[in-house]
């Protein structure tokens, strides 16, 4: 509808087509040398801080020699989290989970002897019961030291690894990093940024709206992203192809988007 609607071939603020701003950019590029070298990292922030771009980033430019495996469903028991991690090197998940374990190790040094070196994405990590993530990581205590584990998650599972119980697992960590709300002038320049990739006038969102729009999203790039194309959604409804404030309020209003104290039982 919007693409109809302003002329253009691309989905607006679309999370496939992704492009990493300076900050994610940089971690990136940490990421990229610790798989080199073998570590344990924390990716952390609160929800819609970008933790999922930069995973996104490193899957889609893994070359040949160089395997990424994700796991999601963090909620699973250990025993299932092997199979889950079986599945994802594509290897055979049948029978207990030494079973597993013994093929995935195999298949670690088999990748190694390749040449490839090789990531493992937990996504959600803060979810994971502690003994399960502990149990992962004496797992991984037997890969080739050329491997690296990157754990997403909130900031709660920096509070966790503080406890004295999980020391064996913080001293692991080679390198850890929080994703930061960005400041109104690089939110700003990111929308602005979209509208470049997808070929369409600053002037698509008036000054106030954008203003609006800055403000709203609180720095969180998951809210901006929603609140645009929301507001595009909007203007498209509207038939107007200059998205002003009456766009953007309107959907400021739905109660998501409203704190608690604005809400009121009918």
């Amino acid at each position: 509808m919007i693409r109809a609607f302003y002329g253009i071939s691309e989905n607006p603020f679309s999370n496939r087509t992704i492009q990493l701003l300076p900050h994610q950019q940089e971690i990136y590029d940490t990421l990229k040398v610790h798989s080199l070298q073998g570590g344990l990292c924390l990716v952390l922030g609160v929800p819609g801080t970008g933790k999922t771009v930069i995973k996104e980033f490193l899957k889609q430019t893994s070359d040949k020699k160089q395997l990424i495996v994700t796991v999601a469903r963090t909620l699973h028991t250990y025993t299932n989290t092997i199979k889950i991690l079986c599945q994802a090197f594509n290897i055979g998940f049948e029978g207990s989970h030494f079973k597993c374990e013994k093929r995935l190790i195999e298949e670690a040094f088999s990748l190694n002897h390749q040449g490839k070196t090789f990531i493992t994405i937990i996504d959600d990590s803060h979810l994971m019961d502690m003994t399960t993530l502990r149990k992962l990581r004496l797992l991984f205590e037997d890969f080739p030291k050329n491997h690296n584990i990157i754990l997403i998650g909130q900031p709660l599972l920096l509070s966790n690894l503080a406890l004295t119980v999980n020391q064996d697992i913080k001293s692991r960590v080679t390198y850890s990093v929080v994703t930061k709300r960005l400041n109104p002038d690089d939110m700003k320049a990111f929308i602005l940024s979209e509208l470049d990739r997808i070929r369409l006038g600053h002037n698509t969102f008036t000054e106030e709206a954008l203003e609006l729009i800055v403000r709203s999203a609180d720095g969180i790039l998951r809210k901006a992203r929603n609140l645009c194309v929301s507001s595009m959604l909007e203007a498209v409804r509207s038939s107007k192809k200059c998205i002003d404030l009456d766009n953007v309020n309107r959907v400021l209003i739905q109660p998501h988007w409203r704190n608690e104290y604005d809400i009121r039982e009918f």
